[in-house]
């Protein structure tokens, strides 16, 4: 069975119920005969069965972080109804349009009926399911309340990949108004200063300085723009590549990242944000703060952090009080500091970290919203000198013909 499942595709149907009404539908089967007497059961005659044609720009394969919180806040939705696991792994993907999550869903539904955990089939796929995903899925199974702690995921990770995409926001604004610049530019280079050029030759007069500049810049554009191109593609390749594959490198724009102006500060917040959005969460679920400080140093998703949370991990094991051991990193802005020591003092540390997890989140959400706004002014600042430069270049020589005797 389980073998069939593996294999199993979605069909479309079409055909006639007991009453002679028409009906439509999918279904996710391994063959079309399987299909029709399952249709048969049901009291409906099938007069076509084929395979769910695909879209025509055709269905995404790739699982996004994003897809990943959609599939837990669905499965968590379907075990609080008392929906079987196993039964909830086929609802969820049948309402799913990504083919690669289908897939997925339908791996990890084989290993569980089989007999597996459902932590441990999350385990085997590592790509999707990170190690705080699966333990606290194992927490949830071992304590009987996989529902509410599937829920407690899907809230985790709603937040978070929400607080990616203010993030992306943030620092996808700035480089769309440099790439559009730099293009804008360009092109006037190569199209629209040639034909001026054209024009100069025949004045019989000397050009101006900065016209002069201009023209030589256009030469060099118009036989080396390609050249230009591919240098330019390779460097912004080269280095989103080293930083994957290098950490001497992935650490060094981290720390750049946070002495950044206006960003600096955005990612200052989004760290801790994420630091006691995550430590709530999996301290709420129950795993031990020194483990959960394992979790919290890795999700930080800075090194600078990272290794600050690390070495609060060990002054905690030593017997310090977190909120001490987060004091003497000196990283740690003082509100967060103080939440953590009214949690540890109350006996409330994830519901304190929770909301200053809130409070953080709100920050960044503002100061992008605030960076956007001062960046439309910036925008028109920055495309007016470089358009209107070149402008002023090619007109200066036509200021002055009345010199030209």
């Amino acid at each position: 069975m389980a073998k069939a499942a593996a294999t199993a595709v979605t069909y479309v149907y079409k055909g006639v119920d007991a009453k002679g009404n028409k009906v439509e539908g999918e279904v996710n089967s391994a063959n079309p005969a399987l299909i029709k007497a399952q249709l048969r059961r049901q009291g409906i005659i099938a007069n076509k069965v084929q395979k769910k044609p695909k879209p025509l720009l055709g269905g995404s394969k790739k699982v996004k972080p994003g897809d990943v919180a959609i599939f837990t806040r669905q499965m968590a939705t379907m075990m609080k109804a008392g929906v079987p696991l196993v039964q909830s792994f086929e609802i969820v993907a049948d309402g799913l349009d990504n083919e690669g999550l289908k897939e997925l869903i339908f791996k990890i539904r084989d290993d569980v009926a089989s007999g597996t955990a459902f932590a441990d089939a999350l385990r085997k796929q590592p790509l999707y399911f990170d190690d705080l995903f699966c333990n606290l899925v194992a927490s949830g199974e071992q304590s009987g309340a996989l529902e509410t702690m599937l829920d407690r995921i899907a809230t985790y990770k709603e937040k978070t990949e929400s607080l990616k995409a203010k993030i992306k926001k943030a620092m996808t604004y700035p480089i769309a108004v440099l790439v559009v610049a730099v293009v804008v530019t360009a092109i006037l280079l190569v199209k629209v200063v040639p034909q001026f050029a054209e024009t100069f030759s025949s004045f019989g007069a000397d050009l101006p300085a900065f016209t002069l500049f201009v023209l030589s810049i256009s030469e060099w554009m118009q036989t080396n723009w390609l050249i230009a191109f591919v240098v330019v593609t390779f460097c912004i390749g080269g280095t989103i590549e080293l930083k994957k594959r290098n950490k001497k490198v992935a650490n060094f724009f981290d720390k750049v990242m946070l002495k950044l102006p206006v960003l600096g500060q955005i990612t200052y917040n989004s760290i801790a944000a994420r630091y006691a959005r995550t430590l709530s969460t999996t301290f709420a679920a129950g795993v031990p703060l020194i483990d959960a400080l394992k979790s919290v140093a890795g999700a930080t998703g800075n090194v600078v952090y990272e290794q600050a949370t690390l070495k609060i991990r060990d002054s905690v094991a030593t017997g310090i009080p977190l909120n001490s051991a987060m004091r003497t990193s000196g990283l740690y802005p003082s509100m967060l500091v103080q939440m953590a020591a009214i949690g540890e003092e109350s006996g409330a540390l994830d519901e304190m970290l929770g909301k200053a997890a809130d409070f953080y989140e709100e920050a960044v959400d503002n100061m992008v919203d605030n960076l956007t706004t001062l960046m439309e002014p910036m925008i028109m600042a920055v495309l007016g000198v470089l358009v209107g430069g070149l402008m002023v270049a090619m007109y200066l020589p036509i200021f002055q013909l009345g010199n030209v005797v």
